[in-house]
């Protein structure tokens, strides 16, 4: 169960059962190694833990991984690969990031990120505002519980899966996983959180490949100065009409003053696990 039921007052000193979402520790194994031990509502464990892995830069594309394997039981994923990898440096250098919940970089994870330049893909306005509709009316965690963040995997204004959890850098890392099991292209993408776009997730986004991240909520310095070092569309505090864009100004299209705000709804958070979507 991803929520339960917890008796309170109100306001009004009212006794009444409200949802709350429920987390728990899931530990990530690579090979025969311990990784880390992340909070988490529990749902795709596969996802998150070979994305967690590759967003840290222990899992590249090449690697041949051989199974994922969950234990519910004690709560456990063990991501086994044909060859050793080499994380053992990566270990010793593990650092507490901003996020919230239980966040871990790297302190290579720049590494990975040197000579990359993302495609310079538009993004086009008519899209984000549909985006905003489309995503604010769906149905969702957030809007059943609260306390949860949300990240949703776009390609133009289509939504192809969403994913939420108590932490936003985990709710990445699960679309990361997602992409990394089915050889899904990032280069033709746009990737919305509802968190902080700051160094963490763009480091993240830019990682994956995904040449455009939106997010209603603000931005850091070093985020946008990363975003500008590697060509990422960097777009923020977007509800509405409204938006911010900070790096990639040159991408944008605008195509749709025509669309009229009552249209609009705010951005929200929606879930879907993207199967049965085609991929382009």
């Amino acid at each position: 169960m991803l929520t339960r039921s917890v008796e309170g007052i109100d306001h009004d000193g009212v006794r009444r059962s409200v949802n709350v979402v429920t987390e728990r520790p899931l530990t990530i194994f690579l090979n025969s190694r311990e990784i880390v031990t992340v909070m988490t509502i529990g749902d795709y464990p596969e996802y998150l833990a070979t994305g967690f892995l590759f967003n840290q830069g222990m899992l590249h594309k090449e690697d041949e991984v051989t199974s994922v394997d969950f234990d519910s039981d004690l709560d456990v994923v063990v991501v086994r690969t044909r060859q050793e990898t080499d994380y053992e440096d990566k270990l010793r250098r593990k650092t507490r990031t901003s996020g919230c919940a239980v966040g871990t970089v790297f302190g290579d994870m720049m590494d990975g990120l040197r000579g990359v330049r993302l495609p310079a893909a538009p993004v086009r306005a008519g899209w984000l505002y549909s985006l905003a509709r489309q995503i604010g009316a769906t149905p969702s965690l957030y809007l059943a519980a609260g306390a949860i963040h949300g990240t949703v995997l776009c390609r133009q204004d289509v939504p192809l899966g969403y994913m939420e959890d108590v932490g936003r850098h985990n709710a990445v890392d699960k679309i990361a996983g997602w992409m990394f099991g089915t050889g899904m292209i990032a280069h033709d993408k746009i990737l919305y959180t509802t968190g902080r776009l700051t160094s963490e997730m763009v480091i993240k986004t830019a990682r994956m490949g995904i040449p455009a991240l939106a997010s209603r909520s603000g931005f850091t310095a070093w985020g946008v100065e990363i975003a500008r070092e590697v060509g990422l569309t960097l777009i923020g505090r977007m509800r509405g009409r409204r938006f911010m864009c900070l790096s990639g100004e040159d991408r944008l299209v605008w195509d749709a003053d025509f669309i009229e705000d009552s249209d609009l709804r705010e951005v929200g958070v929606g879930f879907h696990d993207g199967k049965d979507v085609p991929d382009g």
